[in-house]
C-alpha cells in the first residue's frame, strides 16, 4: 500500500520526513531555470533545510523552463502540489525526506507570464542548472556564440522570446524599464566561472539587441560564480519502484542521491540573498579553486571511468568502481595527471578529496550509471579532460593517460562495446561523432579534426602522438588489454 504524494498526505506519511515548516507561510524570492533532479536534490534541499530554521521564508523557488521536457516535469510535480521526495543514500543506509520549497512552476512557452513574473521585484534571484551544454558555448574558446540560430531568434523577437537567456534579459529589460532592481543571475551548472560564462551569454545576447542595454547588463547585473556538488543520477521505474517498495511513497519523479553535498559562492548578491551559510554553504571571495579541484577531479574522473566501463559492457558506476582495470586506470590518471595540475585550494588536502570521490563513486545504493556519466561527451570533455591535457603539454609533461581518456571516448562514439553491443546515441551531436570516429579508426588525426572542441589540444605534437597511439592500441587489441598496458607503464 503506497501513499500518494500531495500536500493532504503529508500527516500521513511516517516513513519521510516531512516540511518542518508552514508552506503557506512561503512566498517567492527565487524563480530557477531547469527544475531536473540536481536542482531538486541540491538547491532546493538547502532552501528546505534552511527553511526549518524559520527564517527567509521569503526565499522560496518558482520554477520555469522552456523545453518540451519541463512541461512534464511540471504536471507531475504539479500534481503532487510541488513537492518533491529526495532519497540519500550511503552503503549501509538509505533516509527519504520530502521537500517543500518549490511554491509555484511556470508553463514553458509562456514568455509573458514568465517575464512578468522575473519583472516581480520580490524576485530577487534567477537560477539556473542547464546543463553544460545549455550555455551555447563554443567548445574550443570556451565563449558564447551569438551566431547560434537560437540566439539569434532571441536579439529578433526578444519580448517573446524561446531560450533561458532571451527570457532572462527580457526580464530585466522589464525591471529597468520600472526602475526595479536588477535581480541577481546564479549559475548552478558544472562550469569553470559558471558566473562569468553566464553574464557573456547574457552580455552577448543584450549587444545582439542594444549596445546600450549590454552596457547596462554588465554595469548592474551580478552574476557570481559557484561550485555545486552532488552524485544525482537519473529517475527510473527502479527508483519509482524502490521509493514505493521501501518508504510506501507514489512520487511521479523522485530524487535519489548520495548523502553528500557541497556548495561554495561568491558573495556577490546586490539585491540580497537567503541566509544559506546556516545550512552549510560556504561564502567566498573567489570560487577558481573549488572549481578546478571539482571539474577536474571529480567530474574528470566521471570522464575518465565513463568509457572505458562502457566499452566494456558495465552499468552501473559502482560495479565500475568493483572493476580492478577500470578503477586502477582511474587512479593512475589521476594521481599521474590530473592532480598534479589542479591548483591549491584553501584548507583542502587534495588527496583526501580525490579518496573522498573514490568512496562517492563506489556508493553501490546510488544506482549510478554508466550511460548518464559517458552522455554529451562533446560539451564534457572540453571542460573536464582537454583543459588538463593542454596544462600538462604546455609544461612538456606526459599525457599518457589523459590521451587514453579522450582515446576511449572516440572509441565509445564507434557505437559499438568491444563485445559488439549497439551503443544507443548519446550526444546532442552523436551523428558527426560516430562519422568522425570511423574515420578515425584508419587516421586517428581525423578525430583531432574537431578543433572546435579541442582548441589548441588538437596542435600539440605531444598530444597528438599520444592519443593516435593509444587509439591504435584499442583498435587492435581491445580496452582489457590497453588499460592493462597503460598500467604497466607499457602503453
Amino acid at each position: 500500500m503506497t501513499t500518494k504524494l500531495s500536500a493532504a498526505a503529508l500527516p500521513a506519511i511516517t516513513t519521510a520526513a516531512t516540511p518542518a515548516y508552514d508552506r503557506g507561510s512561503l512566498t517567492a524570492g527565487i524563480v530557477h531555470f531547469g527544475v531536473g533532479n540536481f536542482h531538486r536534490a541540491h538547491q532546493a534541499v538547502y532552501l528546505d533545510d534552511l527553511f526549518a530554521t524559520g527564517s527567509d521564508h521569503d526565499w522560496a523557488l518558482v520554477g520555469a523552463g522552456v523545453r518540451d521536457a519541463d512541461e512534464a516535469m511540471r504536471q507531475k510535480l504539479k500534481s503532487q502540489d510541488w513537492l518533491t521526495t529526495v532519497v540519500e543514500q550511503e552503503a549501509d543506509s538509505s533516509a527519504a525526506r520530502i521537500t517543500g520549497a518549490m511554491i509555484d512552476y511556470l508553463q514553458p512557452g509562456q514568455a509573458t507570464a514568465i517575464i512578468a513574473r522575473l519583472a516581480d521585484p520580490a524576485i530577487r534571484i534567477v537560477s539556473l542548472t542547464i546543463t553544460e551544454g545549455g550555455y551555447y558555448i563554443d567548445p574550443a574558446s570556451q565563449k558564447f556564440d551569438p551566431t547560434h540560430p537560437d540566439i539569434a531568434y532571441d536579439a529578433a523577437h526578444i519580448s517573446a522570446p524561446k531560450t533561458t537567456f532571451g527570457l532572462i534579459l527580457a526580464g530585466l529589460i522589464a525591471r529597468r524599464a520600472a526602475a526595479i532592481q536588477p535581480f541577481t543571475v546564479m549559475s548552478c551548472d558544472n562550469i569553470p566561472g559558471n558566473g562569468h560564462v553566464t553574464q557573456n551569454a547574457i552580455v552577448g545576447l543584450a549587444n545582439l539587441v542594444d549596445l546600450a542595454l549590454a552596457q547596462w547588463v554588465e554595469a548592474h547585473v551580478a552574476f557570481p560564480n559557484g561550485m555545486v556538488d552532488r552524485i544525482t543520477p537519473a529517475t527510473s521505474d527502479r527508483e519509482k519502484k524502490l521509493l514505493a517498495d521501501n518508504f510506501g511513497i507514489d512520487d511521479a519523479w523522485p530524487v535519489f542521491c548520495e548523502n553528500f553535498k557541497q556548495w561554495v559562492l561568491e558573495d556577490n548578491f546586490p539585491a540580497g540573498r537567503p541566509a544559506l551559510e546556516k545550512v552549510g554553504v560556504q561564502f567566498v571571495k573567489d570560487v577558481a579553486p573549488y572549481e578546478h579541484m571539482k571539474i577536474r577531479i571529480l567530474n574528470g574522473g566521471h570522464a575518465t571511468i565513463a568509457y572505458p566501463a562502457g566499452l566494456l559492457d558495465i552499468h552501473f558506476v559502482h560495479e565500475a568502481m568493483e572493476n580492478e582495470l577500470v578503477s586502477a586506470f582511474l587512479t593512475k590518471v589521476e594521481q599521474d595527471e590530473i592532480i598534479p595540475v589542479v591548483p591549491p585550494v584553501p584548507d583542502t588536502d587534495l588527496g583526501d578529496y580525490y579518496a573522498l570521490c573514490q568512496r562517492r563513486f563506489a556508493n553501490p545504493k546510488i544506482g549510478d550509471t554508466i550511460r548518464r556519466l559517458a552522455l554529451d561527451g562533446s560539451n564534457r570533455q572540453p571542460k573536464f579532460i582537454i583543459p588538463s591535457a593542454l596544462d600538462r603539454v604546455q609544461r612538456q609533461q606526459s599525457v599518457n593517460g589523459l590521451s587514453l581518456v579522450s582515446a576511449l571516448w572516440c572509441r565509445y562514439c564507434y557505437g559499438t562495446t568491444d563485445s559488439g553491443a549497439v551503443i544507443e546515441p548519446n550526444d546532442p551531436n552523436w551523428d558527426r561523432l560516430t562519422a568522425q570516429s570511423k574515420l578515425a579508426k584508419d587516421d586517428p588525426k581525423a578525430w583531432l579534426a574537431m578543433t572546435d572542441i579541442y582548441g589548441d589540444l588538437a596542435n600539440q605534437p605531444a598530444f597528438v602522438a599520444a592519443f593516435s597511439h593509444a587509439l591504435t592500441t584499442l583498435w587492435s587489441l581491445g580496452t582489457k588489454a590497453t588499460l592493462e598496458r597503460y598500467l604497466a607503464d607499457n602503453l
